[in-house]
């Protein structure tokens, strides 16, 4: 049986896992949901559940990933079968991976509208003196089926092509340059935030604590970001844990995980929020900030042609991070089950996911009024993962690792020496993360 490859280093590691969970929604939604929801009063929210909820469930994944060597599938088979329990639990490894590929089908077609805004901001063709030339710029490329296309075939082709050349050559050596690249474009941004005229208000905005909008939906919207944003339940962290040595202790690997996606978060606000308050404009347009505010903003800034160039190319860079993450559980899982070469399983499932990509660009044009129980192909899918999927597999993961599997099996894989940290873990794991998400799931419903 071949060996499974590791990851050089730890830092390596965390550069892959948090490049996996920083992504495009990451950077625009966090910033926008803290200050709406009190700020720092939001942020203390969150941290609870990222060190009750997040954290725990990182380090489960993480740790059936290292446990089992392989794909998420045959890792939660694999274990199974050593606690004598049903081999069962391997579909839901295979749901995750499942995920990752539905969520990769649609977010190459996002990261495509990226990649053309740097296309054109690098050919000044983004100037915008009015929020409707701004909102008819973005229209225009979502009735263009064949401009998204050959976008979204770029992305899928780089991303392919990295997974093809492996860990070491491939995800290693790309997340080591983008992903440092990615932070450092992100610091050049917030230097010239600084110098807009907003950066205090976009401070307040992001950190006054607030206590009097703190709500119920505050603390649910805190609940689900935390369990959404470390890239849980898709099988990317199943999947990277599987490379990561025994040496490396996972509790110290989440915590740095988990806190360099939150700041991140709160960086990518430093330097979009000063730019949108200076131009007042609005902080809740959702997807639109990124495609048609910012870009409204740049264009009436002196210097702002410059720095959309570096926001954009940063943007790229968190999109690619995580197209790779999302195409390695699915490759592993073709390579194991089907005996494929990984190029052979890389282009199978990227083409696969390439075409079921079609489905979402033409879900904005020419089949806009294709409907799936009242949804368009887009919002379907993307409900369907997000909703259903991803809530029902951290579920089922966090009942696997702290109820099926035996204290004294997890303590041995977890290597934790101190007994009430342990304890807490898995307190959390057994009963906190498994009714957050319940409560996730009945909000989603209901």
């Amino acid at each position: 049986m071949k060996k499974t490859p590791e990851w050089s280093s730890q830092y390596i590691f965390i550069f892959a896992a948090a490049g996996a969970a920083v992504g495009l929604g990451n950077i625009w939604k966090f910033p926008y949901i803290a200050g709406e929801n009190g700020g720092g009063a939001f942020v203390l929210i969150y941290l609870a559940c990222i060190l009750f909820i997040g954290i725990p469930l990182l380090m489960a994944e993480l740790m059936i990933g290292r446990y089992g060597r392989s794909d998420p599938a045959a890792s939660m088979e694999l274990i199974a079968a050593n606690e004598k329990k049903s081999r069962a639990w391997g579909l839901v490894g295979l749901l995750c991976i499942l995920s990752s590929f539905l969520i990769l089908s649609y977010y190459t077609v996002i990261a495509g509208w990226v990649l053309d805004y740097f296309y054109k901001a690098l050919l000044n063709h983004i100037t915008f003196l009015h929020a409707s030339q701004a909102s008819g710029a973005f229209k225009r490329l979502m009735a263009n089926p064949w401009r998204m296309l050959f976008w979204q075939s770029v992305i899928m082709f780089v991303t392919i092509a990295i997974v093809i050349r492996g860990i070491k050559k491939g995800l290693e050596r790309a997340v080591m340059f983008m992903f440092p690249l990615m932070v450092v474009l992100i610091g050049v941004v917030i230097i010239y935030a600084t110098t807009t005229g907003g950066f205090y208000k976009a401070i307040v905005f992001l950190f006054h604590p607030n206590f009097a909008k703190l709500s119920t939906h505050s603390i649910l919207e805190a609940l689900g970001h935390a369990f959404f944003s470390l890239s849980l339940a898709v099988g990317t962290m199943i999947m990277y844990g599987a490379y990561v040595p025994k040496k490396i202790s996972l509790l110290k690997s989440s915590v740095i995980i988990a806190a360099t996606d939150t700041i991140i978060a709160l960086l990518a606000g430093l330097a979009i929020f000063p730019i949108v308050f200076a131009s007042g404009l609005k902080p809740d347009s959702g997807p639109g900030l990124i495609f048609q505010s910012l870009p409204l903003a740049f264009s009436k800034m002196p210097g702002g042609i410059f720095i959309e160039d570096i926001f954009f190319l940063a943007l790229v860079f968190a999109a690619l991070t995580s197209t790779i993450s999302l195409l390695e559980p699915s490759v592993v899982w073709l390579m194991r089950r089907f005996s494929f070469s990984r190029t052979k399983a890389a282009l199978i499932s990227g083409i696969a996911c390439w075409i079921l990509g079609i489905a979402t660009i033409l879900s904005f044009n020419d089949w806009k009024g294709v409907k799936i129980l009242g949804l368009s192909i887009f919002d379907f899918i993307d409900q369907l993962t997000a909703n259903f999927f991803l809530p029902v597999s951290g579920l089922l993961v966090a009942v696997f690792v702290s109820w099926v599997l035996s204290k004294k099996t997890t303590q041995a894989q977890l290597a934790m020496n101190n007994a009430s940290i342990y304890n807490t873990w898995h307190f959390s794991l057994r009963y906190i993360a498994p009714l957050a998400i319940i409560i996730i799931l009945l909000t989603m419903c209901f």
